[in-house]
């Protein structure tokens, strides 16, 4: 038993422990007291782990983190060769949307999808994610800089 919790027992027994025999009188205080005074029953220090999962569910915010959790752990589910290769882009809609380097690799990732969702239901049943949608890399733009003009862009020069 560490230090702590022998201490910790002291004080229950000192402050209002169940060892001690009480009185009617303490019983019918011990009642009208609200739980708010320390050493009662039910005041025990809880694991910090299970208060942040109680505060998550009440606050409804486990989807999101379980979201967040399959975009952080992308190199688990995918493997780490896949995952240098791709990257986790969002989850919408039940949808996950992963950029990749090449057509290749999104081509060949959508082969690996079947397997790929299985897994992640598998190990985040509350992300939500129900298909994964692959993107390529995406093209050049000229719509954008400070440069830019409306119109039709760099084609009407061509010819």
């Amino acid at each position: 038993m560490s230090e702590a919790s022998r201490v910790y027992q002291h004080f229950r027994e000192v402050f209002g422990g169940e060892s001690r025999p009480r009185s009617a009188r303490a019983r019918n205080r011990a009642k009208d007291i609200s739980g708010s005074e320390p050493f009662t029953p039910g005041r025990d220090p809880k694991p910090l782990g299970d208060a942040i999962a109680g505060l998550t569910n009440q606050l409804g915010w486990s989807g999101p983190m379980s979201q967040h959790e399959v975009l952080a752990s992308w190199g688990e589910i995918a493997g780490e060769e896949t995952a240098k290769h791709s990257e986790p882009i969002a989850i919408e809609g039940g949808v996950l949307q992963v950029r990749c380097e090449s057509t290749a690799w999104a081509t060949q990732l959508r082969l690996m999808r079947t397997q790929l969702v299985t897994e992640i239901i598998a190990r985040f049943p509350g992300a939500g994610v129900e298909t994964i949608r692959f993107q390529g890399p995406d093209a050049p733009t000229w719509k954008r800089g400070p440069r830019s003009v409306p119109g039709r862009g760099p084609r009407d020069t061509y010819g």
